[in-house]
């Protein structure tokens, strides 16, 4: 038998992507840095696309496809690193619309140090996701079972930012559980808890919150070491600048 007469393990698997909205979906993974390397509008759509060392196709999607339920589809990008496409990704927003995007779609979720994936979601609703290939297996969606009150809130608000991309439930998550909890809490755990919740707010639009946020914020007393803890869990530490005492 030949070798070409073997399956061989070198197989390249392409998603194929429902499009709807063909104009916008070229502008914008142009302006990611995206090569279009091929276009087609009739008699059917179907466009292909590059970047590094991976492609995205896509093609014609259902009549009643609503983007804004962002269930149309996606696929998964397995990297060595993740913050390096993050950088890469939030560097060429800010070039081409001035700021990251945040909300709506398309958009991108925010990197977190030491965070194993992230997302970004097209104009059609599609969501591609990058994973590092060593995340852990032992990964726990819904919250560790060995936290408890304010630090348990914490992980599960984790869970539902990073791994299922709700940042209203997270919010919510939150807000709640700071409530319930925040008394019996550390100053750190508060204020990791406040920090979050100035990110989330940001994100959702909600500029009257933030401040409330923040002023409670500036109230925890921090060490000079926990006040980089906190600025470190969130994806843009100038957001917490105004708030958390110590900073620039």
């Amino acid at each position: 038998m030949t070798t070409v007469d073997r399956v061989q393990p070198n197989e390249t698997t392409v998603p194929l992507l429902p499009c709807v909205a063909v104009d916008e979906t070229l502008a914008f993974w142009r302006a990611l840095g995206f090569a279009v390397t091929y276009e087609q509008r009739k008699p059917y759509v179907y466009l292909a696309l590059r970047w590094s060392g991976f492609e995205l196709h896509y093609g014609p999607a259902p009549r009643d496809l609503d983007p804004a339920n962002e269930s149309s589809g996606g696929c998964l990008v397995m990297v060595d690193a993740v913050a390096p496409y993050h950088a890469a990704f939030t560097e060429a927003m800010r070039r081409a619309y001035g700021k990251v995007l945040a909300r709506g779609l398309p958009r991108i979720t925010r990197y977190r140090p030491g965070a194993s994936r992230f997302s970004v979601v097209d104009p059609s609703g599609n969501t591609i996701i990058f994973i590092a290939r060593d995340e852990p297996q032992e990964l726990e969606y819904g919250g560790s079972k060995r936290l408890t009150g304010l630090a348990r809130v914490l992980d599960n608000a984790r869970i539902l930012r990073e791994f299922k991309s709700d940042d209203r439930a997270a919010y919510r998550a939150l807000n709640s559980g700071l409530r319930r909890h925040g008394d019996a809490a550390s100053s750190v755990e508060r204020a990791l808890a406040l920090a979050a919740l100035i990110e989330l707010a940001t994100a959702l639009g909600e500029p009257e919150r933030v401040s409330e946020w923040g002023a409670q914020l500036r109230t925890v007393s921090l060490s000079a070491g926990e006040r980089e803890q906190v600025r470190q869990a969130v994806g843009d530490p100038g957001t917490l600048e105004p708030w958390l005492p110590g900073t620039s």
